[in-house]
């Protein structure tokens, strides 16, 4: 059975650890998409970790964890993050690698670099981990996939090649130093026998699992609302976020995934620039920024503090549509429980027009959040394990989300560990 584990709105909601807890049920864990440039955080009884590549089920000795065709492949950043978890004492993963993956070039990095500080106020609040570059290559179709590190005729013409059309930019754009084609070679000679033993053909190996009936978790990295087609463009990733995407960067036919959990917050935070409705400022945000996640809400991946918001049922309901939800995994709610009145973005007031359908780009800059305020639950919900076990308000917020957005919310988050997860039936 392949499951996939999937963001509703603009990352950062909680995924690592709720894949991490599915691993345990899991045989193989794949990233079908993405970079290093978002992390997943996780805590489990080896410690606390921030991971960037690797999906967040390598911490099983059970499971074999799958880096797709899907995803920009940091071969340096890999390397770091598997000797990093194993000098913590986590067992050495099992790691599989797409030959069709395709590769985040040193050049890439610098470009990502290059054009954010050239576009100086304008920029799009890039992590700088090179891959909005990495996916214009790959769709302009200069990009190298892991298959051709092993044909060195082509991969020495093709080096030549495409430093050829990257220092024109380079002289012309940036007046930046030129990339040596011969340097280039090298580095990628070296990136072949680092990742060869990991290589597969990742496709076949999932049909073959499918077929001997293993379960497979699908990984997805940020949300629905940093999608390039659905999200909040331009302000956007630049690969799919969404679950329907997990079959292509997975290589598996879309109809094998029977289950998509949806991980949305107790409220919002986002990293990066954009629209945010629900969002909130000054003192109010800074507490809810303190008390939230484990130690406090700050990028995984660049430690930037995220911007918070109130809970937006409006975001959510769209991002759990595009996903096409099965299961709402609903997480970090423990952290409201320092709040009298918990309010909730039910709709959208855009041009004295109330909305509750999610609209692109330019309205949703003119948006104002129409919101509902809700009675705290006012003590500590960890280590509580049963639902009805949690105080009355505390379920009656949880149960007015799940009628705003539609989607039955079936796994509730009350803590930052491993075990901190109460089921809910639907």
């Amino acid at each position: 059975m392949v499951k996939a584990v999937v963001g509703a709105n603009w990352g950062d909601e909680g995924k690592g650890k709720i894949t991490d807890m599915l691993a345990k049920e899991a045989d193989i864990i794949v990233r079908f998409q993405g970079g290093a440039n978002a992390g997943h955080t996780i805590v489990n009884d080896y410690g606390k970790f921030a991971l960037h590549t690797l999906p967040s089920g390598v911490f099983y000795g059970h499971t074999t964890s799958v880096i797709g065709n899907g995803v920009a492949l940091n071969i340096p950043v890999l390397m770091k993050e598997i000797q990093s978890i194993v000098e913590r004492g986590v067992p050495k993963p099992k790691i599989l690698v797409s030959d069709r993956a395709q590769m985040v070039m040193p050049y890439h990095i610098l470009f990502d670099q290059y054009e954010e500080e050239r576009l100086g106020g304008k920029s799009f609040g890039s992590t700088k981990s090179g891959i909005a570059p990495f996916y214009s290559d790959k769709y302009a179709k200069i990009g190298f996939q892991v298959s051709e590190l092993f044909d060195e005729e082509l991969l020495k013409e093709k080096v030549v090649r495409i430093a050829e059309t990257k220092n024109v930019l380079l002289e012309h754009l940036y007046h930046k130093p030129l990339i040596n084609p011969d340097e280039l070679l090298e580095t990628l000679h070296e990136y072949r026998d680092t990742i060869a033993p990991y290589v597969c053909d990742v496709s076949s190996y999932l049909d073959q699992a499918i077929k001997e009936g293993k379960t497979i978790l699908l990984e997805g990295q940020l949300g629905t609302l940093k999608d390039p087609d659905h999200g909040i463009y331009p302000m956007v990733t630049s690969s799919s976020t969404l679950a329907a995407y997990g079959a292509i960067g997975a290589g598996i036919p879309p109809y094998e995934i029977k289950q998509i959990v949806t991980v949305c917050k107790a409220y919002s935070s986002a990293v990066g620039a954009g629209a945010f409705v629900s969002e909130i400022f000054g003192d109010e945000a800074d507490e809810l920024r303190r008390r939230g996640g484990d130690g406090g809400e700050f990028g995984a991946t660049t430690g930037r503090p995220r911007r918070m918001g109130w809970f937006d049922c409006v975001a959510s309901k769209y991002g759990c549509r595009l996903q096409g939800t099965t299961d709402v995994a609903f997480t970090v709610l423990d952290v409201l429980g320092y709040l009298d009145e918990i309010p909730v973005c039910v709709g959208y007031e855009i041009d004295g027009e109330v909305t509750t359908d999610f609209p692109t780009t330019a309205k949703l800059e003119k948006a104002k959040p129409v919101l509902k305020n809700l009675p705290g639950w006012k003590c500590d919900i960890r280590g509580i394990k049963k639902y009805e076990d949690l105080p009355e308000n505390c379920r009656k917020y949880v149960e007015f989300i799940e009628e705003q957005i539609g989607y039955p919310i079936t796994m509730v988050s009350n803590g930052p560990g491993r075990d901190d997860i109460i089921y809910r039936s639907k």
